[in-house]
């Protein structure tokens, strides 16, 4: 047998906007129950995680 080259054409999940910086962040079990109770206080369609926490930073950051 002849070795094949093998090309990968489909990449896993959406694709990357480009815009912004990623950032990770690890949260304590309190501090992501307490995110999660904010979003399902939210009205529907309840934001995402990430989408909640930029929602609360802007909230924040205004305020100053």
């Amino acid at each position: 047998m002849d070795d094949q080259e093998t090309l990968i054409t489909k990449k896993r999940g959406p694709k990357p906007t480009g815009i912004g910086t990623l950032i990770g962040v690890r949260m304590l079990p309190e501090l992501l129950a307490a995110l999660d109770e904010w979003i399902e206080r939210q009205a529907d369609p309840k934001p995402s995680r990430p989408e909640a926490v930029r929602r609360i930073l802007w909230d924040v950051l205004r305020r100053k």
